[in-house]
This record gives C-alpha cells, structure tokens and sequence, in this order.
C-alpha cells in the first residue's frame, strides 16, 4: 500500500477530495465556540495560576500569594464576595480606594500625607 500525501506528483488526478461547505462551516464554528470558551480572557488575571490575591491592611496595595500559604505580615485575604479576579474588574477598582483594617473592615485609603 502506497502512502499518497500533497507532494507526490505521481498520485491520480482528482484523488483528493474537496471538503463540503457544511464541512468546512463546521469547522470554523467549531474553532469559534472553541476560542469562545476556552477559559481564557482578554482580560489580565489578578493573580497567576496557584496564586491568590490578598490586600495591604490599612493601606493601599495587594500582592499575590501562593495558595496554601497564609498571606504576610502587613496583608490579609479580600473579604469573601469581594476579591478581584481580573484587573479593572469591579472589585479591583473598588479596591484602588478601598481596604481593610486591622478588623478586617472595609475602610477608605488613608490620604498621603503632604497632599
């Protein structure tokens, strides 16, 4: 049995056979539903995979910590309901002028001092 591929000249002619319309519509709705639900996003993660997002207490600022790990000194995790998943999302600009206190209310950002 002879293998036939694009570059051999020898096959017969009309041996490949052009895919139908609904063949190929097929196809390109496939790689859309596929591009369209593939978990990914044009929108930037808050945090990388094995990661989670915690916020500066008192202060403004958030940094991302592996998950199994508590967060550091200084922060302490979003309040349930409450954590950004992507950035600009609704909690991360909430976020931009808000955090916690050392109570884990959700308080105003301090003003810099010398504004």
């Amino acid at each position: 049995m002879r293998s036939i591929n694009r570059l051999d000249r020898s096959a017969p002619a009309g041996s490949g056979r052009r895919p139908s319309r609904s063949a190929v519509g097929l196809a390109l709705a496939s790689v859309t539903v596929a591009l369209l639900t593939a978990g990914c996003s044009t929108q930037d993660a808050a945090c990388g995979g094995g990661e989670y997002p915690v916020l500066a207490v008192g202060e403004a600022g958030s940094a991302c910590v592996p998950d199994g790990e508590a967060p550091p000194k200084g922060y302490a995790r979003y309040p349930k309901g409450k954590v950004p998943e992507h950035v600009g999302d609704k909690w991360d600009k909430y976020w931009e002028t808000h955090t916690v206190d050392e109570n884990g209310k959700a308080i105003d950002i301090p003003a810099e001092s010398g504004e």
